[in-house]
């Protein structure tokens, strides 16, 4: 029997208290070049984040920072809109519209509910947008047929159909907002407010000239939004949010204004003019009330009218005023003491001035004539007379004083300074002065003629004629500035002719603007035209300027109708029907009592 040693006999395996048996396994040692491939594979895989970290923050940290800053950064550029404009009541002028232009891309087309990927065909969307746009639905579709995408299907959609638009949730459908200025009363203020051309650049009136203050107070916006859209309150500059609302104000009134438009064009048409211009002024303060002008444009669509009607000719063009002008003469005669008030003068119809006959308009003379009566007859005779009681180089010294060849200070766009003869003319050459006498040989716009009346009912005080109030905030309106001007005539001095034009209502020329309890002076004008110096056959600019009420001046009325046709065209028959219909609506307006009884 042979006998093993029990230490090279192998273990016998385990048994569980179940009956399984439980295999050991031998753990053997791991050899030490192995632990090192590990270890250094590891370390080289942490170096390799540590570059690739530094890598990132160090080299690409400012280009992944604005590419972040780009996708957290919602830029906001700002339309260009500009402010309202308001009249003296707060009725709208000129405002900004939003307005949409409508792209396609026919590449993302897909409606609401649609399964991811589906694309769907021009003929869907037009189906679905024929309808909203009133446009017909095969003209749609040949405008996307065969393009992707950049298709413009419309242009000056207004808001509410905008809306619609947005309402049908057809992807690959945008909508471009842009503002459009509209101008609310069409013609009414054309004149004086002008437009903006299709590119949004001011082309007259206000809109040119205050063209700073119109634009808008916008910045362009950039507001940061976290990782789920929500604004973030830092990034944001102070003023930013600013809430521009300022509106432009004028002095005008469009009731007035409606009223002198309509009456002017009437009579303009009647007597187949070239042209008119209603003015009425505050003389307290120099506002303008009315400044209507005949013919004119509508600023909405200004591409159908002649580029010649979108400059104001009352402010631009000159003209010699006549015996308009013989109110501020007799003024000038009375401060100068060269005539009496009470005084009388001679008129026998006709006189020679340095070789040059001079003719009243009927070629009649008056007789012996008070001053009153020299403005109801509008001599031309007597005018001379009177006037050459103040030597020439003080009546020369006189229109310059009052601004004939100057430029009114005034906020109307293009106002020019007229035109007057040298001093050496008015002494060496005595028909200057006599001319001068009664309006003509020298020129001026209707504008300055206007506020040349306004300082004999402002008591002598020459103001600035103007048209803005102002910028104001939101529904505020500005209040009326208070009274000024500069002190040239002596307050009596020019109350008496004032008084004088009265007369001319009661008794003269002027009798269509009499209104029974109301006080109101006046002078009408008809004036021959001159172009380069030479007088045209036949050619008349025929005018009427009105003070009311004479007891308590505050505003003049100025009509002057350009080359009306017909013998019986005078400043009587063509201006005064239509300062009479604007004074009746000023008196209306403005709430102005009688001044004395009517009687019963």
């Amino acid at each position: 029997m042979a006998v093993h040693r029990l230490d090279n006999r192998r273990p016998a395996p385990r048994t569980s208290s179940s009956g399984r048996q439980r295999r050991v396994l031998t753990l053997s040692p791991v050899p030490a070049g192995r632990l090192w491939a590990v270890y250094l594979l590891m370390a080289a895989g942490l170096c390799g984040l540590a570059l690739r970290l530094a890598w990132v923050q160090v080299v690409q940290g400012p280009e992944l920072l604005d590419r972040a800053r780009a996708v957290q950064t919602q830029t906001i550029t700002p339309l260009g809109r500009r402010r309202t404009i308001v009249d003296r009541q707060g009725s709208l002028v000129a405002l900004d519209e939003e307005r949409f232009t409508l792209w396609a891309h026919p590449r993302y087309f897909a409606f609401p509910g649609d399964d991811i990927g589906k694309l769907r065909s021009p003929l869907d969307v037009a189906r679905k947008l024929s309808s909203v746009l009133a446009l017909p639905m095969a003209d749609l579709v040949r405008t996307m047929e065969g393009r992707k995408s950049g298709v413009k299907l419309s242009t000056d959609l207004d808001p509410e159909t905008a809306q619609r638009v947005r309402e049908l949730g057809i992807s690959g459908i945008d909508l471009e907002p842009y503002p459009q200025r509209v101008y609310p009363q069409g013609n009414l203020f054309a004149n004086v407010v002008g437009f903006l051309n299709l590119e949004r650049v001011p082309q007259a009136g206000l809109e040119q000239s205050r063209n700073s203050d119109l634009r808008r107070h916008e910045a362009t916006r950039q507001l940061r939004r976290g990782a789920d859209g929500t604004p973030l309150p830092d990034g944001l500059k102070a003023g930013v949010l600013y809430g521009d609302d300022l509106r432009l104000q004028l002095t005008l009134d469009a009731r007035l204004q409606q009223v002198a438009q309509m009456a002017l064009s009437k009579q303009v048409k009647q007597w187949k003019a070239k042209r008119g211009v209603a003015l009425v002024m505050d003389v307290r303060n120099g506002e303008l009330l009315a400044l209507a002008s005949t013919p004119t444009y509508d600023p909405n669509q200004f591409w159908k009218f002649k580029p010649g009607l979108f400059r104001e000719w009352s402010v631009q063009d000159l003209y010699e005023p006549g015996s308009t002008f013989k109110p501020i003469n007799l003024a000038i005669a009375l401060q100068e003491n060269a005539i009496d008030p009470a005084g009388k003068v001679n008129d026998n119809g006709q006189l020679t001035i340095g070789g040059w006959p001079i003719f009243n308009h009927d070629r009649k003379g008056n007789g012996v004539i008070d001053f009153p009566t020299v403005l109801q007859v509008s001599s031309n005779v007597a005018m001379v007379k009177a006037m050459q009681r103040v030597k020439p180089a003080k009546f020369w010294n006189w229109l310059h004083a009052l601004g004939i060849d100057t430029k009114p200070d005034t906020d109307l766009p293009g106002a020019v300074a007229g035109q007057l003869k040298s001093l050496e003319t008015f002494r060496t050459q005595p028909i200057e002065p006599a001319t001068a006498a009664f309006g003509q040989g020298f020129n001026l716009t209707p504008l300055k003629l206007l506020q040349l009346h306004a300082m004999l009912s402002n008591g002598g005080k020459l103001v600035s004629p103007h048209i803005t109030r102002g910028l104001r905030s939101g529904d505020d309106l500005a209040p009326a500035p208070a009274a000024n001007g500069l002190q040239l005539i002596r307050p009596e001095i020019a109350q008496t002719v004032l008084n004088w034009m009265e007369t001319v209502v009661e008794k003269g020329s002027g009798k269509g603007t009499y209104i029974p309890g109301h006080r109101i002076g006046g002078k009408t004008g008809t004036a021959q035209k001159a172009e380069n110096g030479v007088y045209i056959a036949g050619a008349r600019i025929t005018s009427f300027v009105a003070h009311l009420p004479i007891n308590d001046p505050r505003y003049v009325v100025l009509v002057v109708v350009d080359e009306p046709k017909g013998a019986n065209a005078y400043g009587s028959t063509v201006a005064v029907p239509v300062a009479r219909q604007i004074i009746e609506s000023l008196l209306v307006i403005e709430k102005i009592p009688p001044s004395k009884p009517v009687a019963g």
